[in-house]
């Protein structure tokens, strides 16, 4: 009779393929699944997982701990929500290469583009690599509680080559694209997954520079692609504003046909965004037509901000008096504003935004009260319009300025209030139902580990669980089934990651059990626990029993075990058949 480490018992599997879900148990041996269904035999260690989830772990494409990887093992708020694998560098951000000289720079879009404090990553990084495979081995060296992967960042690949000549509308020679490409060739050959960029006006260097490959050409561009296609495998992944005159499609769908290979970019309803969702899903449906291989990167809930006074935006930063208090002690800032008088002061003020591309949003931030909803207890993701400040405060007969004021100072300062910037133009989340069921859309845009002071996004599997699954009212909701393989199978095998995502024989012991009836979304929460004291938005979850990765027990009841078995992914993976042990 077969002894395993691990047999999960008498759950409900849904095991990541979109099948039918079924109870079962699930014995792991070596890491790997060894054996689905009704398993005999004993282990050393039997989880009951009587009337809960068994589901494979989640597979989380688009996050941004490039910094944070090396040197945190617990990898949270991530590994607090059920994830087992993220994938980094994307948007066109990340640390490596890095000449010595350019380390400030590297930090400084980071902490533009990302919100991650430059102080915590000035003191957090090492710095111990130069080129891109030898970041590569600096990440191999730190076991953590999940497994990373990266792509090769754009921003880094042009500083490396153009150096001091890297500013915006920089024109490379083709000696500096034959470097580039040179420079991705080698690290996916290291084992980066593919390559990223961003061409968003909203993403800005921490001088309020536009990123390297904003005013990249499409030329620039496909010869990247084509250093993936001779390595044989990559993603092309990518943020862009698509401005008709760029064509993103057209190069996108001619790089994927000529490389064979996926190019994936982020679908949004945004206001930067020239082409409307729907046309960027009618564009690249054109192009998949005729034979490219172009997927959409599809957020599950409006992207936006949580503002708070300690956080990096609110709607009353550009007042005047703010700006005299915003590099004060937090508590003076709180004993000023807990002051009548003060606060009349501020609320009495305009705002006076700063000239930039982006004004339309500084005024839906500092005046757009009829897009923010209090984040009270059980707060929805999906707010009606009697949510909202303005409506709010129309009830309670006081302005909105003063409700949105008040409402952060409550409890000593923690007040939350809720901005969805992107996803969020029609009031409802229904545009989404029917990219649900599309083979070329996947759930993600979670940046994990990123904008660290306005959003935690992080927690995007749970929402999806939580909001999509079980309790979403206003419309179609998605079948449990559905929901684990977008986030499971379907991220994995876009990066060519085959070893997991299903629950399977041979399959990475990556699982989650999970609670479906207490699984809760708690009340964010400021922490400062960056090096340096660096801030960042968190937000963990009831309803997580067991998390387990590559066979070991990471986190018990939502706390880490401190067991570290994640490793660095490199290049694509294979699952390897594994007979239960006799």
């Amino acid at each position: 009779m077969p002894t395993y480490d691990l047999i999960i018992r008498g759950g409900t599997i849904v095991d990541g393929t979109g099948r039918p879900r079924f109870t079962g148990d699930v014995a792991v041996q070596g890491g790997l699944i060894a054996a689905v269904g009704k398993v005999s035999g004993t282990a050393k260690r039997e989880i009951d997982a009587g009337g809960k989830v068994v589901a494979p772990g989640w597979v989380d494409i688009h996050t941004h701990y490039d910094g944070q990887a090396t040197w945190d093992q617990e990898m949270a708020p991530s590994s607090w929500h059920g994830v087992t694998t993220v994938v980094m560098g994307n948007c066109g951000v990340g640390f490596a290469p890095a000449a010595p000289d350019r380390h400030e720079w590297l930090i400084g879009l980071m902490e533009g583009v990302e919100d991650i404090p430059g102080t915590a990553l000035a003191e957090g990084l090492k710095w111990d690599w130069e080129s891109f495979p030898e970041y590569l081995d600096a990440l191999e060296r730190l076991p953590r509680s999940v497994d990373v992967a990266t792509h090769v960042p754009h921003g880094a690949v042009r500083a490396y080559v153009l150096g001091d000549r890297e500013k915006p509308g920089a024109i490379p020679t083709d000696e500096d694209i034959d470097a580039m490409a040179k420079i991705v060739e080698e690290g996916v050959r290291a084992g980066a997954l593919g390559f990223s960029t961003s061409r968003t006006v909203i993403h800005k260097s921490i001088d309020g520079e536009v990123v390297p490959g904003t005013t990249a050409t499409a030329e620039e561009l496909i010869r990247i692609g084509r250093a993936m296609g001779r390595v044989g495998h990559g993603v092309f992944e990518m943020a862009s504003d698509m401005k008709r005159e760029w064509d993103e499609f057209g190069w996108m769908g001619a790089m994927s046909r000529e490389t064979g290979l996926p190019v994936t970019f982020a679908a949004l309803q945004s206001i930067a965004k020239e082409l409307p969702l729907s046309e960027q899903i009618e564009e690249m449906t054109r192009q998949n037509a005729a034979g490219a291989n172009i997927v959409a990167q599809i957020a599950l809930r409006g992207n936006g901000i949580v503002m708070n006074w300690r956080g990096t935006v609110h709607p009353f930063m550009f007042r005047p008096t703010w700006a005299a208090l915003a590099a004060m002690p937090w508590e003076d800032q709180l004993t000023h504003l807990a002051d009548p008088v003060f606060k009349k002061i501020i609320l009495s003020e305009s705002n006076v935004y700063p000239e930039s591309d982006i004004v339309h949003l500084y005024r839906v931030i500092g005046e757009g009260w009829a897009n923010q909803y209090e984040m009270d207890e059980g707060f929805d993701y999906e707010p009606q319009a009697d949510a909202s400040i303005a409506a709010r405060a129309a009830a309670a007969g006081v302005t909105p300025e003063s409700y949105a004021y008040d409402l952060m100072l409550a409890d000593g300062g923690t007040g939350f209030i809720y901005l969805p910037i992107l996803n969020y133009a029609d009031g409802n989340l229904d545009f989404l139902e029917e990219l649900q069921s599309r083979d070329d859309c996947v759930n993600s845009l979670s940046d994990g580990g990123a904008h660290c002071g306005t959003i935690c996004d992080a927690a995007s599997p749970t929402f999806m669980l939580q909001h999509w699954v079980r309790d979403r009212k206003r419309g179609g909701r998605l079948s449990l089934e559905q929901a684990v393989k977008r986030q499971c199978h379907d991220t994995a095998r876009l990066y060519g990651m085959n070893d997991r995502g299903v629950i399977a024989p041979g399959a990475l012991a990556d699982i989650n059990v999970i609670d479906m009836e207490a699984l809760k979304l708690g009340k964010p929460w400021l922490a400062f626990d960056l090096p340096a004291g660096g801030k960042r938005l968190l937000q963990k979850a009831d309803g997580y029993l067991y998390t387990i990765k590559s066979g070991e027990v990471t986190f018990e009841q939502g706390i880490w075990t401190g067991a570290v078995p994640g490793v660095l992914v490199r290049g694509p993976q294979q699952a390897e058949m594994l007979e239960a042990a006799e």
